[in-house]
């Protein structure tokens, strides 16, 4: 039991820590809307993370098998998503930035996006994540998930990844939110997120080139 724990402490952590454009997406949300927003955002992400572990676990070779016809459809869809986030995070930034930027601010985490909107977006954006998808493959066929013995510790090395993402995610969370009042003016709030648009956006490109 202690060894499947230890697993899936190294396999939540190993495909948490890698901080691409979904980090940055989740800090930016955070230092632009609130902590609550950030928080459902972060247990989205690693609610995917625990379901393609136990699809790794439960399904074996058959969820593998599933898994790579649609890879490229699916590195596809998510290059599609990343590039509107991009999109969205600079036009709207832009607009606040032209707009009262003290009052769009202070509207924008319940009239953009609400927690549970959060959780459902950044839940289905990780979902489409090929690193994601590839990544969990990898336990099926020869990694940590296939030398697990029987559901009490399939379960274990499952929760533990859930576990190891979720604290990585709100670690991330947490720097959203300090960096949120380090940028609380309307040019730092500009600055935060036109960055994050150009490391989005660059991901982006590079799955769809």
């Amino acid at each position: 039991m202690t060894a499947a724990l230890l697993a899936g402490l190294v396999a939540g952590y190993g495909i948490a820590v890698p901080v691409g454009a979904v980090g940055a997406y989740l800090v930016t949300l955070t230092a632009r809307t609130c902590l609550l927003v950030g928080v459902c955002a972060a247990l989205g992400v690693a609610t995917a993370d625990l379901l393609y572990a136990a699809a790794a676990v439960t399904g074996g070779g058959a969820a593998a098998g599933a898994v790579r016809p649609a890879a490229p459809a699916m590195e596809l869809g998510f290059g599609l998503v990343l590039l509107a986030l991009a999109l969205s995070t600079a036009v709207r930034a832009l607009r606040a930035r032209r707009a009262a930027p003290d009052a769009l601010r202070a509207a924008e985490p319940a009239a953009v996006l609400s927690p549970p909107r959060a959780y459902a977006g950044l839940l289905g954006i990780t979902l489409l994540n090929p690193t994601t998808v590839v990544y969990f493959t990898a336990l099926v066929v020869g990694g940590a998930a296939a030398s697990l013995d029987g559901p009490a510790e399939g379960t274990a090395f499952v929760l533990a990844a859930f576990a190891a993402s979720a604290s990585w995610q709100l670690l991330l969370v947490g720097g959203g939110s300090v960096l949120g009042r380090a940028v609380s003016g309307p040019r730092g709030q500009l600055l935060t997120a036109l960055a994050a648009s150009l490391v989005i956006g660059a991901q982006a490109v590079a799955l769809l080139a």
